[in-house]
């Protein structure tokens, strides 16, 4: 007996090794297994099959076309994917330099956002503060050996809010360059109206006045009726 493997086997006998693999299922032929390897036991007496010459040219000219035609289709699926990579890579490309575009327009975009609101909220703090700063009474110079803390107090809290047009009577004669003389007459209306007229603020002996929410005409007025 000799022992062979599959592709020994059918070399012997002229046939392909999916028949050897036939016989050893019908049982015609033994096999053994060594290092995970199959071998045939093959019968000395069995002589080799004898393939014909015209076979063999037949067989390799077979394969040598099957193989071509193999190698050929390779060859066109490995241009086919080389094809298909190289527009992937354009695709890709373009992709990123849209990207770019995107960004830097985006950021442009918000950066000229910030420089618009920039410019509008220094225009608004601009306009606040010249308002602050038209609305703003001066506190006017006191004695303070001669007034009450209390009262003193009042008149710079009243004098300190920003947000309302309440000035003093003085500063209002101040501001208007009212004369001495029509401003006695004017301060001698309000002390007669000071005790009855709401539209009349009194801290300690200073008179103020609230131009936003009230009209003094009648009380200003120094004409004769």
């Amino acid at each position: 007996m000799a022992r062979m493997s599959i592709q020994e086997a059918a070399e012997h006998f002229g046939i392909s090794k999916e028949a050897i693999h036939n016989r050893i299922r019908r049982g015609s032929l033994k096999v053994t297994l060594e290092d995970g390897v199959k071998y045939v036991e093959i019968d000395a007496n069995v002589q080799k099959s004898p393939i014909p010459k015209a076979a063999k040219a037949q067989t390799r000219k077979t394969t040598q076309a099957v193989d071509e035609r193999y190698y050929k289709l390779l060859e066109e699926q490995n241009s086919q994917l080389q094809a298909k990579v190289e527009k992937l890579e354009g695709e890709t490309e373009n992709l990123r330099k849209q990207k770019e575009l995107m960004l830097i327009e985006e950021r442009s975009r918000i950066e000229k956002i910030y420089l618009e609101k920039d410019e509008q909220l220094k225009n608004i703090f601009g306009a606040i503060s010249a308002q602050f700063m038209l609305k703003t009474p001066e506190i006017e110079s006191v004695d303070t050996q001669t007034v009450e803390p209390e009262v003193l107090e009042a008149e710079i809290e009243l004098e300190e809010k920003a947000d309302t047009n309440i000035i003093s009577l003085k500063k209002h004669f101040k501001i208007n360059n009212i004369s001495s003389k029509k401003s006695e007459k004017i301060l001698a209306k309000f002390k007669k109206s000071a005790k009855k007229d709401k539209r009349i603020i009194i801290i300690g002996k200073k008179y103020y006045i609230n131009l936003d929410k009230y009209d003094y005409k009648d009380l200003f007025s120094t004409k004769k009726k």
